[in-house]
């Protein structure tokens, strides 16, 4: 496995990592108190820089109008995005849009993809995925109520959803919705777009998470489908396919998330280093003279390391045999990284002190924002089964 990097590549890498640091960074010391909302126009001025600099949709092939990275070139990229919080924002490269061009490309007619992919291409519009249920478990997404019965050349969906990320403000919805209901448990649902202004389609409410509602793509909602109505032509894919298409998108997403959270950590030690050196306890003696510091620098940078060789490995691998074929590493990754993540913006927070947990910093975003990874796209303790259950058929063990 080479894992070298291109001159190419670092060039390019360089290129963004100037753009993150010196456009976007600031940003965030006029971000406080502010909605998502009113930092939109300063946004969208940034994102015709990135056009202009032509790195806009790293992730999207170059025929569709991105720039078409294989998928290593990618997930390295995408480390230095996530260094700012607005980073995948400012690049066209952020959740669930991401998730859902793939998705478009993949399996939308010539119809749907003019009606609904071109919008997201140029950034006009935002889309948002609906799945999660409040009276149902995340982990098992194959048990779900919202149902979309047909009638005629329509469909009549009803259902409770909520953790629906970035609904606010999205022209559309992709959601899962209960099709078939006598098929198998993973050919029951499919997915229909349906446009957030069709009657029935009710916002409840942006879900108040660590005490921040959030607004626009930076939000999570409520949402209640009430004898919504859309044509049979609004699916996408065959009927009860909803579940593969999804499982379709999970690998290379959870791909995508991981190298962000590494571009956390990596922006959480700089800061966790930079205030070790900067911070005097008593006269002329500085924070990074203490032990418990240098532990906490020491092993952050080894699982930070650690962390990216096996994301790294997970994307080489996916790029030379697939993503069903990387299913263990794609696993194995999800939970490492995410905890990695969070306990290197912990460990930052301590040595910031009283500052850390203060709205002076990016910490405290990540703090508030990140903690969720350790849940969404499958909770740590079902990636850990997944991991555990492939291992040890190889030991003979079936009864799983």
């Amino acid at each position: 496995m080479d894992f070298s990097i291109p001159e190419e590549t670092k060039e390019r890498l360089a290129r963004v990592r100037e753009f993150v640091e010196h456009e976007l960074y600031p940003i965030e010391k006029i971000d406080q108190g502010t909605s998502f909302r009113d930092l939109l126009p300063i946004l969208n001025d940034k994102r015709a820089a990135v056009r202009a600099l032509g790195f806009w949709q790293p992730q999207v092939p170059q025929e569709h109008g991105g720039m078409g990275l294989r998928f290593l070139d990618h997930a390295l990229l995408s480390e230095e995005l996530g260094k700012s919080p607005y980073g995948h924002y400012a690049f066209g490269a952020q959740a669930p849009d991401a998730g859902n061009i793939e998705i478009l490309i993949e399996y939308a007619t010539e119809e749907q993809r003019e009606r609904w992919l071109q919008p997201l291409l140029t950034g006009e519009t935002r889309s948002c995925f609906s799945m999660t249920e409040p009276d149902r478990p995340g982990s098992n997404p194959v048990w779900m109520d919202t149902t979309a019965v047909r009638e005629g050349d329509d469909y009549i969906i009803n259902g409770h959803k909520w953790f629906t990320t970035s609904a606010d403000g999205a022209a559309y919805a992709i959601v899962m919705a209960v099709t078939n209901p006598a098929a198998q448990p993973h050919k029951r649902a499919s997915q229909i777009i349906v446009p957030t202004d069709t009657p029935g389609f009710k916002l409840v409410r942006n879900i108040s998470c660590m005490g921040h509602a959030g607004d626009e793509w930076m939000s999570h909602a409520e949402i209640i489908y009430e004898n919504v109505r859309v044509p049979v032509d609004n699916r996408l894919g065959e009927e009860g396919a909803g579940f593969a298409i999804a499982q379709s998108r999970l690998g290379a997403g959870r791909i995508h998330h991981c190298m962000r959270w590494i571009g956390v950590a990596e922006r959480a030690l700089d800061l966790m280093c930079r205030r070790a050196v900067g911070r005097e306890i008593a006269p002329g003696e500085m924070l990074a003279s203490r032990h418990t510091v240098q532990n906490s620098i020491a092993e952050s940078r080894a699982a930070i390391d650690a962390a990216r060789l096996m994301v790294l490995n997970a994307a080489w691998k996916i790029d030379h045999v697939g993503a069903k074929e990387a299913r263990i590493e794609i696993s194995t990754i999800k939970f490492f990284t995410a905890r990695t993540m969070l306990d290197t913006v912990d460990r930052a927070i301590q040595i910031h002190g009283a500052l850390g947990i203060s709205d002076d910093t990016v910490l405290q975003s990540f703090y508030r924002h990140e903690r969720s990874a350790r849940i969404y796209d499958g909770p740590d303790e079902v990636h850990k089964r997944v991991v555990a259950r492939q291992i040890l058929k190889d030991y003979g063990y079936t009864r799983l």
